[in-house]
């Protein structure tokens, strides 16, 4: 009975310690944040068709349809072509930011506001991958996603080097003015009528935590306030980060079940048939070479069926997992370029990154730093040979360190 204690203590404190899977996280939120900003600057020429008040899918199409589910999307509260101008930018802007990891606490909400007002606007105009990225937005507010590779975390680094030091930390002013706008944006929205009840509670409860976590942070006295808020980040973080992977796993436990019942898929001619429509085909000659080989066809049909079907169950050994992660990543590059569908495959290969490996992360950082640093190092420094003033028309080696200030040959700087 004390050893079955010890093992709930030991396991209550791994997940309240510390915030599991700080790389796992930071990729996801990398790999989604990406998706959505290339998904929303290919589509930038077509964005009045797809979402604007006169696109296919009506506006009254669209308030039937809010009015009857629920759904949030801020491009309800107005038909106005200047208003979707402005929450598609913000769309746009949220991600880039989201990307960068740059106030992720703030902007991990605007991406799940943009996600959610383009996505339940016009509900028909996405390819599967956009139900991914309609989930995995709303989970991530959830998560602590800057610890690593984002401007937080650039920040915390340079702010805690100060410390050490015995420098004094630069004041957050950043924080402040863009809780104040952003609340009374919210208050703007309350105040008309734009948000139901259950939408109200929820922002306004994350605008309320925004605030406390800044003012415990700069303001209270003891660290005690701070603990307790870090403990209760970080439960929320791992449930967050536990849920994001049932849901990968899920997906593809539902697709893989669903396909065992399938006549083609039983007789390994399901991947025949999309090869040869025109919408999945965007490269003819390319479908027509793989559809040409039966054996290949049959192969991939029973494969793809194989590796859905037991990745949930491979998580329990590593090696396995690692084999499967690989080749569902490999099976989501091929149907991108094959198929046509790069951002459903961009979405799904960001979900399978929550379950790479640390060490394989932190390695592949190691290898984007030092390409970084290495480009740095080949930049060719620029000339800054000063012309020699009148009267020294030569000089000697050893007579820069004797000339005046600025009339050196070669001067080093930045």
């Amino acid at each position: 009975m004390s050893r079955f204690a010890a093992a709930i203590g030991r396991g209550i404190a791994r997940v309240t310690d510390r915030a599991l899977g700080p790389y796992q996280t930071a990729v996801v939120r990398v790999g989604f944040a990406a998706t959505w900003l290339l998904f929303l600057l290919r589509e930038f020429p077509h964005r009045q068709e797809m979402y604007g008040p006169d696109g296919p899918w009506s506006w009254d199409l669209a308030q039937q349809l809010v009015a009857g589910n629920g759904a949030f999307t801020a491009l309800m509260w107005s038909d106005s072509r200047i208003w979707l101008e402005a929450v598609y930018g913000l769309a746009v802007l949220s991600a880039a930011l989201f990307l960068l990891g740059w106030r992720t606490r703030t902007t991990s909400v605007l991406f799940m506001v943009g996600v959610l007002s383009l996505q339940n606007r016009s509900v028909f105009m996405g390819d599967g991958g956009d139900n991914v990225i309609h989930l995995m937005a709303i989970y991530l507010v959830f998560t602590r996603c800057g610890q690593v590779w984002s401007l937080d975390a650039r920040r915390a680094r340079l702010a805690h080097a100060a410390r050490a030091r015995g420098e004094r930390s630069p004041t957050d002013r950043v924080g402040p003015v863009l809780w104040s706008v952003l609340g009374f944006a919210l208050l703007l929205a309350s105040l008309a009528g734009r948000l139901d009840g259950d939408w109200t509670v929820f922002f306004w409860g994350l605008w309320a935590v925004q605030g406390l976590w800044w003012l415990v942070g700069h303001r209270a006295r003891g660290a005690e306030p701070r603990v307790l808020l870090d403990l209760i980040a970080n439960l929320v973080h791992n449930a967050a980060l536990l849920v994001i992977m049932a849901e990968a796993c899920l997906i593809y436990a539902t697709a893989g079940w669903y396909k065992i019942q399938g006549s083609r898929w039983q007789d390994g001619t399901a991947v025949h048939y999309p090869l040869h429509l025109d919408y999945f085909s965007p490269w003819p000659a390319l479908s027509d070479l793989l559809s040409a080989n039966g054996m290949l066809v049959m192969l991939v049909t029973y494969g793809t069926v194989l590796v859905q079907v037991a990745f949930p169950f491979a998580l329990f050994n590593r090696r396995v997992k690692n084999v499967l992660l690989a080749l569902m990543i490999t099976e989501h590059a091929v149907i991108a370029v094959v198929l046509g569908l790069p951002f459903f495959s961009l979405a799904m290969i960001a979900a399978d990154a929550v379950f790479l490996p640390t060490s394989f992360l932190r390695w592949m950082g190691g290898q984007a730093a030092r390409a970084r640093d290495g480009l740095h190092r080949r930049r060719p420094r620029k000339d800054r040979t000063l012309p020699v003033p009148r009267g020294r028309q030569s000089a000697a080696p050893g007579d820069a360190e004797h000339a005046p200030v600025g009339f050196t040959h070669e001067r080093s700087g930045t």
